[in-house]
């Protein structure tokens, strides 16, 4: 008999944010091979830019089941994502996924880019 040991998302979603990604899953017609992938990746105004989409698990990936949303992380990233909350939006100022990053040293006005 296999254990299989499933590992704890260095990433939390709010439950608004878990809501909003699972009716895109549904309205969208994701397959279900895919997940939700977080990253980061070079560029904005502060260095490096959040990374959220769906996608399929590659080498190198690390996945975690986040309350049946499958989450995906290049497991580079995890250092720059650690303790990290996404949440989602829906108010007259501001509709979309933000995102909490205790690792950010700066952030940009925008809250979508920052620096480590």
């Amino acid at each position: 008999m296999e254990s299989t040991t499933v590992k704890k998302a260095p990433i939390s979603l709010t439950e608004r944010a878990l809501h909003e990604v699972k009716v895109i899953m549904k309205d969208k017609n994701v397959p279900e091979e895919y997940g939700l992938r977080i990253g980061v990746q070079g560029g904005g105004c502060s260095g490096m830019s959040y990374l959220l989409g769906f996608d399929k698990a590659k080498d190198g990936d690390e996945i975690y089941d986040v309350e049946g949303v499958q989450l995906i992380m290049d497991k580079k990233h995890g250092m720059y994502v650690m303790g990290m909350e996404v949440d989602f939006q829906d108010g007259l100022n501001a509709r979309g996924f933000t995102f909490n990053n205790p690792q950010a040293k700066s952030t940009c006005g925008c809250g979508s880019s920052f620096s480590a």
